[in-house]
């Protein structure tokens, strides 16, 4: 297919996200660096707006130097700045910045000073607190010192040769005088690509496991809380098997109750640190596989020196994460089996008091009972009275009547059955409305 072919090709609704996933690959690209180079890094933790600030300072910056600022939703950006390049990132959680340029003339030896050749001076502002510094010197073989070991730590030197003996790598990981950890990068064949492949992959291999290893201060932290949760529960736990009562019971729950929420509060505030930390010890795992150094005879490697203090670090991580889960587990069963005695004695009090309300239902039913007999006998015995009085008016009109003392008496079961069975009728009558 040609290229006016192409142009006859329908163009069709794109998703929104489409361009920036298509540019994201092409986003911190490996930028070829010539020899000599000095390479100066940092990175600075996010501010509590997210990075905005850093951006804006960042944009500043650039507009002081002449040229543009990064887009609003940019997450990398290039500026040339003294004879080399100023590069900016912004990551998840912290932002970097880059530079490269021309390596000092020195004395011969390692690590000449670079003055005021760089952007990080006085003008240079940032709103984060700093977290990785790093000086990597890029040197042809041609000029290495006899003496190159002498500028490092010797009990944690590492030296390790990379892209098939093309160069090799050496640093100790110690900060120095200006607070920088520096490694040195000598190239014996390297092409400017694979020297700057390596440059970003230290860099990386620097940023990712400084920040692995925040996670282990936070477990740390945590585990002295764990540990008094933990004892806390084995005491409640023992309390339990002698406790008696509704009273006792729920006093044990809600101290249960309590060390869950105190334990749940410790693992949401560390859920983030943990699964970064693991997230960054991939990436630096990735990073020195992807160097595929061969350690130096006398020497130890990248790989090894730092996988013997991260590994370490990452289990301590999974520990306390382990305890965290296993003890919340502990914490929802004995709540559970605590909770179930506390509904056992609940049922027995409120069978207990139902017991009671039927007793009372019971007396207040046969008090009913009594007292509607007693209403027939007193309600009768109005009615009679006043059959009584209505006999006694038709004899003095003269109507022809029995004896009024007759009549009264006779008139009395009647006027007691009829009043019975009204009584009798209306108590049917409720019960009727109560079933329905």
């Amino acid at each position: 297919m040609t290229a006016a072919d192409t142009q006859h090709l329908p163009r069709f609704s794109g998703h929104p996200l489409r361009d920036a996933v298509l540019g994201e690959i092409h986003a911190r690209p490996f930028r070829p660096l010539a020899t000599p180079r000095v390479i100066i890094h940092y990175a600075f933790c996010l501010d509590g707006e997210g990075g905005a600030a850093d951006m804006r300072a960042f944009a500043e910056f650039c507009r002081a130097q002449g040229a543009p600022g990064p887009d609003a939703f940019a997450r990398y950006h290039t500026l040339p700045f003294a004879g080399g390049t100023l590069s900016w990132e912004r990551h998840t959680e912290f932002t970097t910045y880059t530079w490269d340029g021309p390596l000092p003339k020195g004395d011969g030896g390692l690590f000449p000073p670079v003055s005021g050749n760089h952007p990080f001076g006085q003008a240079f502002q940032v709103s984060g607190p700093m977290m990785v510094a790093m000086r990597i010197d890029l040197m042809p073989d041609a000029d290495l010192p006899a003496n190159w070991a002498d500028g490092f730590d010797a009990a944690s030197l590492t030296a390790s040769g990379v892209e098939q003996g093309a160069g090799f790598i050496a640093t100790d990981f110690r900060a120095d005088g200006n607070g920088m950890t520096r490694a040195l990068i000598v190239n014996k064949a390297m092409t400017p690509s694979q020297a700057g492949t390596i440059v970003q992959r230290l860099l990386e291999v620097e940023t990712y496991r400084t920040f692995a290893l925040l996670g282990l201060f936070e477990a740390n932290r945590l585990q002295p809380d764990i540990t008094a949760i933990e004892n806390e529960l084995a005491d409640l736990t023992q309390q339990m098997q002698g406790l008696n009562g509704l009273q006792a019971n729920r006093k044990v729950l809600e101290e249960l109750s309590r060390l869950a929420a105190r334990l749940e509060a410790g693992a949401a505030a560390s859920s983030y640190r943990f699964g970064a930390s693991r997230a960054y010890y991939e990436i630096t795992t990735a990073r020195l596989e992807a160097l595929r150094e061969e350690p130096l005879a006398g020497y130890l490697g990248l790989a090894g020196f730092l996988r013997r203090r991260l590994a370490p670090a990452m289990r301590t991580c999974q520990s306390v994460e382990d305890r965290q889960a296993n003890l919340s587990r502990k914490l929802a069963r004995a709540t559970t089996l605590l909770r179930t005695r506390v509904d056992v004695d609940l049922e027995d009090q409120n069978r207990t008091l139902l017991e009671r309300m039927n007793h009372r239902a019971r007396l207040q039913l046969r008090l009913q009972q009594t007292v509607e007999g007693l209403s027939v006998a007193a309600v009768s015995y109005y009615v009679v009275g006043l059959v009584s009085y209505v006999i006694k008016a038709a004899k003095k009109s003269g109507l022809p009547m029995p004896e009024p003392e007759l009549a009264t008496g006779l008139a009395v079961p009647v006027v007691v059955l009829a009043i019975w069975w009204t009584v009798r009728r209306i108590r049917a009558h409720h019960a009727e409305e109560d079933a329905e």
